[in-house]
């Protein structure tokens, strides 16, 4: 099954560095999501996404291997268009690397136009890694 979240920094930092101001680590991660999507695709997640606002994205995605595999890989797509205010950039920019070290993601993108974000960009990207 596919799935999403887009998340919000504010209350995923807290999660990310340990710090837990509203009960356990784990209801913490749980909160910090301000969309959880199923079976959506590339191109109706971009139709969610603030168009002058960053966000982290975790998408898992069905990617239809030449040989005729399947798999599906977990990406995580850091979303910061243009146009966005610059504290609010360095914000995400400087929590990306903790979140991605600590939740052990490795297909790691990013993307400065919502409007890039279709199902070519990301399976392109994903070819690199096979």
């Amino acid at each position: 099954m596919l799935w999403c979240m887009v998340m919000n920094l504010y209350l995923l930092t807290e999660w990310v560095l340990g710090i837990s101001l509203k009960g356990t680590g784990h209801k913490m991660f749980k909160s910090c999501f301000s969309l959880l999507c199923q079976g959506i695709s590339p191109d109706e997640l971009k139709d969610e996404l603030p168009e002058r606002q960053p966000r982290f994205i975790v998408y898992s995605y069905k990617y239809q291997h030449d040989d005729g595999r399947v798999s599906y890989p977990l990406c995580f797509i850091f979303s910061s268009p243009v146009g966005c205010k610059p504290e609010q950039q360095m914000m995400y920019a400087g929590s990306k690397n903790k979140l991605v070290q600590t939740a052990e993601l490795t297909k790691v993108f990013e993307i400065r136009n919502t409007e890039d974000l279709t199902e070519e960009w990301l399976r392109e990207k994903l070819g690199f890694f096979h």
